[in-house]
């Protein structure tokens, strides 16, 4: 099975990122893959508590996963799996796809503001043509109306 990667984090354009992947798993017969990476200097500080912090980082990513996968397994069917990393987030993705042979699409979400797509964006656009599978980038401005249109 075909399955679509898509990044969990607390960016805006994550929830269109989102919807596409679970629209086009849909429509396709295919998967979510949903990856969340955690940078590991939020634990460099405090050494002795870098155990808790991952702890607590790993709860709140995994109650903002289940927002996600209830919406897709409610209203489109899909029954998202979630990774959660530690590390570069650029690292991170490219590890899991080469990882996993059912990875086929990157969906990634662009930011619409003044600073830029984003930096995920920004550092996969430059190695894309190295890539083993397609980028799909989601802008984050699509009205939900528009998404589902075209998925």
């Amino acid at each position: 099975m075909r399955k679509f990667l898509v990044v969990l984090d607390d960016s805006r354009e994550c929830l269109n990122a989102m919807r596409f992947a679970a629209l086009r798993a849909a429509h396709t017969g295919g998967g979510v893959t949903i990856l969340s990476v955690v940078p590991p200097e939020e634990f460099q500080t405090w050494m002795g508590v870098a155990d808790l912090m991952r702890a607590e980082a790993r709860e709140r990513i995994e109650a903002h996963f289940e927002v996600f996968a209830k919406w897709m397994r409610d209203k489109q069917g899909v029954n998202p799996d979630l990774v959660i990393r530690e590390g570069d987030p650029v690292n991170e993705i490219l590890n899991l796809v080469n990882d996993d042979p059912e990875i086929g699409i990157l969906v990634l979400g662009a930011g619409s503001d003044k600073s830029g797509p984003g930096p995920l964006v920004t550092a996969l656009s430059r190695t894309s043509g190295s890539l083993p599978i397609p980028i799909t980038i989601v802008p984050g401005d699509l009205s939900k109306e528009r998404l589902e249109s075209i998925t």
